[in-house]
């Protein structure tokens, strides 16, 4: 159903940029889950309060203000507000946008209805203030094609489901899948824009699989983009037994309608989430200076120049040494670190030449990182993960007080684990590849079994995994790249154990690039004849 949609609303889209169509749409979906959430309450409500006065009327105690007590009760905010539910005032809830879509009346126009709408559920509704888009009666978008995508979204249904397990499947859970789905897809539209507020799914669940964050914690995203860390974060709490409304969670975004979408994304997942008071820097305006988190997660734009560098050279986060003016990979890695608890832990998705690199001075502060023991895990992703951006990527996993108070990972002084997935991961399409289920709990198994410091559940996998100690990183010249230190699998063994769909996978590629270097060659042998 939400493939369906997501191809008919993005043919509504016409010559309109898919970076500034996704904010017409993601609102209204907002709009449309916010208006289902109320009236399914509302109707609960109706019915337990008729059920009472059934129960009055049996008794002869039925009063005549029965029904404008039943009308005024279902109309109490404070009905839905304590139950974690958006109010929506009558007029702005879906159904009057969708009359409005439907009707053949000029005024108002379908934009300034929605646009009130927008703004009716902000002033009633606090925690949205100054977070939903506004921009419906701009004209960008013509009222034919906003009313058709009214229409069409109207076939979403968000109440809560009962699947064939027997199982039942929330409102919001549902409504979260949409939303994420669609987040997804206009990422892909947008290409290299889109990575700047989305990272894809398989890579935030390896980190989060790997960071393990816990009931009564505190999780942090310094480069939150729309808000998918939190997301996984508190899937991960709630699915190992944990409250994840007992999770403290704090992001910071500078890009304004990023931080919008962060804010309407979260709020349907009924993540309470301090975003900060406004969309900014963390560079320049930490909106959580006070802020020490047992959790650090993000994935930062990589090897941005322009981060205002010469501004900052002697700032106090630069513990390991002021990073290059033209170059924020190693500004973020240290402000991260900056904002660790005591025994806090930080995953970091970065370019691959931030684990080798030496230009300035990066090496320097490489090598007094790994000297102070903080490097705790170093993973290489296969190519193809990231559709933004052609850059190969990296995890960094850090440990503050490894060698000493961290409980998160005991027995590993002067080591590090370095994983080598560069052959993992399947095609999804003919240029994206994502990590399986299966592979992403390989790996965090791995390193769970090398974190804890327990010698029967961990081993060195040639080709894999390797524990390698700060003398065999020095004689690396401090380079942290996995493939240095994993070696090679055996190959007949490797080959034995290939899935067969990943083994058509890998030497279809290899067939190509052979018939890319035939042509290559022909288009040369033919040019050097053509000269003779």
């Amino acid at each position: 159903m939400k493939s369906i949609l997501w191809k008919s609303a993005d043919k509504l889209r016409g010559s309109l940029d898919a970076a500034e169509y996704k904010h017409f749409v993601l609102g209204l979906v907002f709009l449309k889950y916010v208006s289902e959430a109320m009236a399914e309450k509302r109707e609960q409500l109706e019915s337990e309060l008729r059920e009472g006065s059934g129960l009055l009327a049996e008794l002869g105690l039925e009063t005549p203000a029965s029904e404008e007590l039943i009308r005024k009760t279902v109309e109490d905010r404070t009905q839905y507000t304590g139950a974690g539910i958006f109010y929506i005032p009558p007029t702005a809830r879906w159904e009057v946008v969708l009359e409005r879509a439907k009707g053949t009346l000029e005024n108002p126009t379908l934009g300034e209805v929605i646009d009130s709408a927008m703004e009716a559920v902000e002033k009633f509704n606090p925690s949205l203030k100054n977070t939903l888009p506004d921009m419906y009666n701009s004209g960008r978008v013509d009222e034919t094609t906003l009313a058709e995508l009214v229409r069409l979204l109207d076939r979403l249904t968000f109440q809560s489901q009962v699947g064939e397990d027997g199982k039942r499947t929330g409102a919001r859970d549902l409504m979260g899948e949409v939303y994420e789905y669609f987040l997804a897809q206009f990422a892909l539209a947008e290409g290299r824009k889109g990575g700047e507020y989305f990272t894809p799914a398989s890579v935030v669940k390896l980190l989060v699989e790997m960071l393990e964050p816990a009931e009564g914690e505190r999780v942090l995203d310094p480069a939150c983009g729309s808000g998918g860390m939190f997301v996984q974060a508190e899937k991960f709490v709630e699915t190992h037994g944990g409250d994840r409304f007992n999770v403290s969670v704090y992001g910071q975004e500078r890009n304004l309608t990023t931080w919008r979408l962060a804010h309407m994304n979260l709020a349907i997942h009924g993540i309470e989430v301090n975003l900060g008071d406004e969309p900014a820097d963390s560079f320049h305006n930490d909106q959580h200076s006070g802020v020490k988190a047992d959790v650090v997660l993000a994935n930062p734009p990589f090897n941005i120049s322009d981060w205002g560098g010469e501004r900052l050279s002697m700032d106090d986060r630069w513990t390991y040494g002021a990073p290059p003016v033209g170059n924020a990979n190693f500004a973020w890695i240290q402000h991260m670190v900056s904002k660790l608890a005591p025994g806090g832990r930080a995953g970091i998705v970065l370019a691959n030449g931030s684990m080798s690199s030496q230009s300035g001075g990066e090496g320097a502060i490489r090598r007094a990182m790994i000297e102070d023991d903080l490097v705790a895990c170093m993973v290489s992703l296969p190519g193809q993960l990231f559709r933004s951006t052609s850059i190969s990527a990296c995890l960094w996993f850090l440990a503050e007080g490894k060698g000493s108070h961290s409980k998160w990972l005991r027995g590993r002084e002067r080591e590090v684990l370095f994983l080598d997935l560069q052959d993992m991961g399947v095609l999804i399409d003919r240029t994206q590849r994502e990590l399986t289920d299966a592979e992403i709990e390989r790996v965090a198994v791995t390193f769970r079994g090398w974190r804890t410091g327990a010698t029967d559940t961990y081993e060195d996998v040639p080709g894999f995994c390797k524990s390698a100690t700060l003398e065999e990183i020095r004689d690396h010249d401090f380079a942290l790249t996995p493939g240095r230190y994993v070696g090679t699998a055996d190959a007949a063994e490797d080959l034995d154990a290939e899935p067969v769909e990943e083994k058509v996978a890998r030497l279809t590629k290899t067939l190509f690039a052979q018939f890319e270097e035939a042509a290559r060659l022909d288009f040369i042998a033919r040019e050097q004849l053509g000269r003779l």
